[in-house]
């Protein structure tokens, strides 16, 4: 049975009695539309195969299994590992594995099942996990060619916004330091089942092959970030001096700043991405 509609969908809840989790911010897709969006936005081919985050009762993997040459779908509760089983059991290239996404090792699967070779991610991720899911993607160094995931329409805005805006911030750098982001859909909330309070948004973020700025201390570098943006309306020099685990004098701060023809009362939020870096490579001497 096809799934990506409510009556389908519905009629998969009913048979199995699921309940919805709220731990596990549980919102199914659907839209067909949205769904072929996210298909092709990801340029999923038959050379692929795809990490699927989040299944559900396997909407998308439907979709995915048609178009990829294999996926595997992690799914954390276990309470939807029978249905999985019955919704794709037309489909054999299709593994599903019951785990916790943040403790499963990536790596050795990407080298076990597409010999190493990048893979490309697709998720409809639970919101409140959104962030250390993306970033543990990208922090790992798992080979990826592109993450593609729906997500609360504020989260990307922030990933994809520049220096001087509200949503600028820690995750909009680090994101842009991996990947390029790129906006495909805003989806609303009638696109989902049960209706989450808030828009959401499809994202694609495409790796880069080399990063697009050069930092002599990648660690340092979000250090920096995080510091910069821990206390918004405190100055550059302030945040950093007041962040737990950064040993820079404010004489420091303000000498590099002065180096790189920076006013002493700048803020993190008006420094962009080659900046920061600039300035991490200044401190690391």
């Amino acid at each position: 049975m096809k799934l990506g509609n409510p009556k389908n969908t519905i009629e998969v809840i009913q048979k199995y009695g699921f309940d919805f989790q709220k731990k596990f911010g549980q919102n199914f897709l659907i839209d067909e539309r949205v769904l072929e969006k996210i298909i092709s936005a990801a340029e999923v081919n038959k050379d692929d195969f795809v990490l699927e985050i989040g299944p559900g009762i396997g909407t998308m993997t439907q979709y995915l299994a048609e178009n990829a040459r294999e996926v595997m779908a992690v799914e954390i509760d276990k309470n939807l590992i029978p249905i999985l089983s019955d919704t794709l059991s037309a489909y054999d290239n299709v593994s599903i594995l019951n785990a916790d996404i943040l403790k499963v090792d990536i790596a050795k699967i990407v080298e076990e099942k597409n010999g190493g070779k990048p893979v490309k991610v697709v998720a409809n991720l639970p919101y409140y996990i959104t962030t250390p899911i993306i970033m543990g993607l990208f922090e790992s160094h798992v080979p990826i060619d592109s993450i593609t995931v729906m997500v609360q329409k504020e989260v990307a805005d922030r990933m994809q916004s520049g220096p001087g805006t509200k949503d600028y911030g820690a995750l909009s750098l680090a994101v842009q330091y991996y990947a390029e982001p790129y906006v495909v859909a805003n989806v609303p909330p009638n696109c989902f089942m049960p209706r989450p309070k808030v828009g959401s948004a499809v994202i694609c973020l495409t790796k880069y092959k080399d990063a697009p700025i050069k930092v002599t201390n990648e660690k340092l570098l979000f250090q920096l970030i995080r510091a910069s943006f821990n206390q918004r309306r405190k100055t550059l020099q302030n945040g950093i001096k007041n962040f737990g685990g950064l040993n820079f004098s404010k004489e420091q701060v303000a000498q590099a700043l002065e180096e790189m023809e920076l006013p002493a009362s700048v803020r993190g939020e008006a420094l962009t991405l080659e900046q920061f870096a600039q300035l991490s490579n200044i401190l690391d001497r």
